[in-house]
């Protein structure tokens, strides 16, 4: 065997089972032995670099199996709201925000903080001093933008749109700030600041370094981020490589035409060193707290009972010319019509093909749960979204749908239980992106009373590392520690199998290795 360029010794190896073996060699980005500290010496030439790693628990690399680390750099941006609990906290935190391009930004602003009143412009706008403002709700699917900013966007009034969007407006047809989903939120894109492309990259970089800190090899990223973005990765890799590896997954908007999925075909196989285009993301809904889930019976509030395509067809359609593309697809659906819809979809497909996955599935009832085993469809969700409600389900989540569909909320261990795959994640911006957290968030009981129970150590790394490369049609090539397999590793100073969540939570990362190059020394 030729000389590794690194190897590890002096390590628990889980491929995610504990396996015996103690070392490892990489070559190339590609593992190519295991064995003991004995074996090691064989493997390493003059150039190798070998690390000794205390008897850390080394694990496949972690995946964020959602994420938006690029496009976020510019969704949250400005000033970070995500501490505000209350309007005035709120109003005290945009009097002091900084001003930048003549404008307050922010990010991070839970839905909570209106006390249960209408997210409005006149809340705020007084202590502002004419400043626009464009705010971000932590969902990501909805604004609040002050008048200056509508007026710069030309938003007078209400308009319609080929997705499922909205301007709020008032009795009079007065825009009350409260820009609901994609499209309407697109309006202010052209008059908002533009952050220099040197700053874009740099914040990049030191993003993924972040990540990376926490355990995180890889992320499959639910966007392209703008047509730029190939553009914008490549220039990095001049200088250097990425911290994460990257599998972005471009959207497929409602109305797309046949010339705009193939496109989307062309774009698949995109790739440099460490990223990919690989995917395509739809949405078949938005966000209960903003009532744009897609509900099988409207939420307390008379909304959620419409679909983010307003012609369901047309994304069945999309989904099965991609099908026959050979393309997977993953679809945003959280409310229980979106899951269901998916799941047909998925369906009439018939047997064999790419694999499909559905993103985030924030209530879903029993028996739809068998049918992700059944059509071989992948949940890919995210444990700290949780984080949002509280235990007395007087927050805006649970409000809305009432206690029935609360009950069956993220229901984690009921799908693993089930057997389908379950892949984990964080959904950054919208939660915080460590790998940690997202690992003891999943184990910990879930719903009133803690009626359900949370995952087992190993069911969470699995989510982390197994079941995500085979969400993203990978496990022949990720997710475990064996020969052949990319050289994605972790290194825990405890093992997150057995060791409680919380200590997990707050585990020093000795090391994280992306495609054989170590990315982060603990």
């Amino acid at each position: 065997m030729s000389a590794a360029d690194l190897v590890l010794v002096n390590a628990r190896v889980r491929t995610p089972e504990l396996t015996g073996h103690t070392a490892l060699a990489v070559r190339d980005g590609v593992i190519t032995a295991l064995g003991d500290d004995a074996d090691a010496r064989a493997w390493a030439g003059p150039g190798t670099e070998t690390v000794d790693l205390g008897g850390a628990t080394l694990t496949p690399g972690l995946t964020d199996a959602h994420s938006h680390p690029v496009w976020g750099l510019e969704m949250f941006s400005g000033t970070d709201l995500s501490a505000v609990r209350d309007l005035d906290e709120l109003r005290a935190a945009l009097a002091a925000a900084e001003r930048r391009g003549g404008w307050v930004v922010g990010f991070g602003l839970d839905h909570n903080v209106f006390g249960g009143r209408p997210v409005h412009r006149a809340l705020i706008e007084d202590v502002l001093d004419g400043v626009p403002a464009s705010l971000r709700l932590y969902d990501g699917h909805s604004i609040l933008a002050t008048g200056p900013a509508l007026k710069a966007a030309g938003v007078d009034g209400p308009r319609s749109f080929a997705q499922r969007s909205e301007i709020v407006c008032d009795a009079d047809g007065i825009p009350t700030g409260h820009l609901i989903e994609h499209a309407a939120m697109d309006l202010l894109t052209p008059v908002l600041p533009v952050q220099p492309a040197a700053e874009r990259r740099s914040r990049l970089v030191e993003l993924l370094s972040s990540m990376a800190a926490t355990g995180l090899a890889s992320a499959h990223v639910m966007d392209l981020g703008g047509h730029d973005v190939p553009g914008l990765l490549a220039a990095v890799e001049e200088e250097g490589d990425l911290p994460v590896r990257l599998r972005l997954a471009p959207w497929c908007m409602p109305g797309a035409d046949a010339a705009q999925l193939d496109e989307l075909v062309r774009l698949q196989g995109r790739s440099g060193r460490l990223w990919q285009v690989a995917g395509v993301k739809f949405f078949m809904d938005g966000t209960v707290e903003g009532g744009t889930a897609w509900l099988e019976h409207a939420d307390c509030h008379g909304q959620g009972a419409d679909a983010f395509w307003p012609d369901p067809a047309g994304y069945a359609a999309a989904v099965r010319h991609l099908h026959r593309a050979g393309i997977g697809t993953a679809t945003h659906a959280i409310g229980d019509a979106a899951v269901r819809n998916v799941l047909d979809t998925v369906e009439a497909l018939g047997p064999g093909g790419p694999r499909h996955r559905i993103e985030h599935i924030e209530t879903v009832p029993d028996d739809q749960l068998g049918r992700f085993v059944v059509l071989g469809v992948a949940a890919s969700m995210q444990p700290p979204h949780t984080a949002y409600t509280r235990a007395d389900r007087t927050d805006e989540w649970s409000k809305r749908l009432g206690d029935e569909r609360a009950d069956r909320a993220w229901r984690l261990r009921d799908l693993r239980d089930a057997g389908a795959t379950l892949a984990l994640g964080s959904d950054w911006p919208i939660a915080h992106y460590d790998a940690r957290q997202v690992l003891a968030t999943a184990q910990r009981p879930r719903g009133a009373a803690s009626a359900r129970p949370g995952l087992t150590g190993l069911m969470a790394l699995e989510g982390c590392t197994t079941h995500a490369a085979f969400a993203a049609g990978e496990e022949a090539v990720a997710g475990r520690i064996a020969p052949g397999y990319r050289a994605d590793l972790t290194a825990f100073a405890v093992d997150p199998v057995e060791a409680p969540a919380d200590e997990t939570e707050q585990a020093p990362i000795r090391l994280t290795v992306a495609g054989g190059r170590v990315t982060h020394r603990g």
